[in-house]
């Protein structure tokens, strides 16, 4: 399958997995997560779903919690979009803000020790 139809669906399930997990989600540590990025594997089989919160519990936990409910999660999203078959969903912790938050604290401590 050609990357751009694959490129097209990622961005699609993540756009509809954060409208899911904001408006129809009951669980309200469902609500405090944020879609970062979507990643469909070449034969629509998997899709790595990529987030962040900023709720206190931990990585590995709020990882946990959030694929507990991902076959509920999969099947909105199935009602909501037009694909033969929908991808098993495996969410993963995003670190990139965080990483991106200690490069900018480390230049800044630079500059001020200069």
């Amino acid at each position: 399958m050609p990357s751009h139809k694959i490129d097209k669906i990622s961005s699609d399930m993540a756009r509809v997995i954060s409208e899911i997990l904001f408006t129809e989600a009951r669980d309200e540590l469902l609500k405090t997560i944020t879609i970062t990025g979507c990643k469909v594997s070449r034969d629509l089989g998997y899709a790595k779903v990529y987030f962040t919160s900023l709720s206190d519990l931990s990585k590995e936990k709020l990882e946990k919690e959030v694929n507990e409910a991902a076959p509920f999660i999969r099947g909105l999203v199935a009602e909501k979009l037009d694909l033969r078959h929908t991808p098993i969903l495996e969410f993963k912790y995003d670190d990139s803000i965080e990483y991106a938050n200690r490069i900018e604290n480390i230049i800044k401590e630079i500059h001020e020790h200069e």
